[in-house]
């Protein structure tokens, strides 16, 4: 979100009642620490939030975060995000980064082979965009997830699809042998006290 200060206020109101110690990373106007590798590689789980998951991945790759993030995650740092900040762990997705519509994205971090799609129940477009760019080839097979609903990686194999209601859904969509889309729902662990 071009390190919008009014999400960092939020996410420490949000994250402040929880143990531990709070830090962000601040790449505008410039980086808010001297080490950037330093900050991230000290941490125990790095959250990314939304927005421009092009314009945040093209700042991370000038200023070598993309390749501090591959370290993290081989670190063993739990690595999370939430929109574009799902999407940029895998190879591409569906974003708006471009401009109102909808399109494909081929340039995410790739830890994760397969495509991923977030909002699937809550944007009208993302899920026949998803589906077309499947089954024609545009982007790999992946993941969807409704929103309430998150894909969890162990390593680089898919653990499973935690949601924060019974209603949330996660699926895959696959390419079949004539081109079109081939949606399965994977089965859903709900989160305790939900």
């Amino acid at each position: 979100m071009g390190d919008d200060p009014s999400a960092y206020v939020r996410a420490y109101q949000l994250l402040g009642s929880l143990p531990g110690t709070h830090t962000h990373l601040q790449l505008f106007p410039m980086p808010n620490v001297s080490d950037p590798e330093d900050l991230l590689l000290s941490q125990d789980v790095i959250f990314v939030g939304g927005g421009s998951v092009a314009n945040m991945l093209a700042v991370w790759r000038v200023h070598g975060v993309d390749v501090i993030m591959r370290k993290a995650w081989q670190a063993g740092i739990v690595l999370s995000g939430v929109s574009a900040g799902a999407i940029c762990w895998f190879s591409g997705g569906t974003t708006d980064s471009f401009g109102v519509e909808l399109r494909p994205f081929n340039d995410g971090l790739g830890m994760f082979a397969p495509s991923y799609c977030p909002h699937y129940d809550s944007e009208p477009g993302r899920r026949p965009l998803y589906q077309s760019l499947v089954g024609g080839g545009s982007l790999p097979a992946g993941i969807a997830c409704d929103d309430g609903a998150a894909a969890h990686f162990i390593d680089d194999e898919l653990d499973a699809i935690v949601t924060d209601s019974a209603e949330a859904r996660g699926y895959f969509v696959e390419r079949s042998a004539d081109g079109k889309a081939l949606e399965t729902v994977l089965e859903i662990r709900q989160l305790a006290g939900r």
